[in-house]
């Protein structure tokens, strides 16, 4: 992992709950460490559940607590990657099914309605793995659609914790 030289997008004591995707690692990380700005903070291929989620300072132990129960009360699954979407200026992978990883975004933010996702930028969750942001993504969109799909299992969520130069795991919850 490479620390980028451009000041990052993330503040200190972020945290984020993220659906690490191993498995899609040999098709994506190649992309991602070129043209994924979080790659270059240590932010493995992965589904995000929440960003941001409550500050670091608020992580105590009944917060941990409450999310290993929030998550053990819904099943693993499998996770199929069969085509590439678009938002603008980013490439990514589209999960099927969407609706597992949007039943999980919806059960912490009704646990925790101070952290909706994204700062509440969007009006719809959208599951996605990043690939690429930037400008021409034909070409990269174009070898990626050719090595799919792309089979992982959702067994866990992790708590990742921004420290002002990388993200770390600061722990993680598995699913039923």
């Amino acid at each position: 992992m490479t620390t980028s030289s451009t000041p990052s997008p993330f503040a200190a004591g972020e945290t984020s709950l993220i659906v690490k995707m191993p498995e899609a690692e040999p098709i994506v990380s190649r992309w991602r460490e070129r043209f994924d700005p979080s790659a270059a903070y240590g932010v493995p291929a992965h589904v995000t559940i929440l960003y941001p989620f409550l500050e670091h300072a608020r992580i105590d132990g009944r917060v941990v607590t409450e999310l290993r129960e929030l998550f053990a009360a819904h099943p693993s699954f499998e996770a199929r990657f069969v085509r590439c979407g678009r938002f603008p200026g980013i490439l990514y992978l589209v999960p099927e099914p969407e609706r597992r990883f949007i039943a999980l975004t919806e059960a912490v933010v009704a646990r925790w309605p101070e952290a909706p996702p994204y700062r509440g930028q969007f009006d719809e969750v959208i599951p996605h793995l990043t690939v690429a942001d930037g400008d021409d993504l034909d070409a990269i969109e174009a070898e990626i659609a050719a090595r799919l799909p792309v089979v992982a299992r959702a067994r866990s969520v992790s708590l990742e914790v921004f420290d002002g130069e990388t993200w770390h795991r600061h722990a993680v919850f598995p699913l039923r």
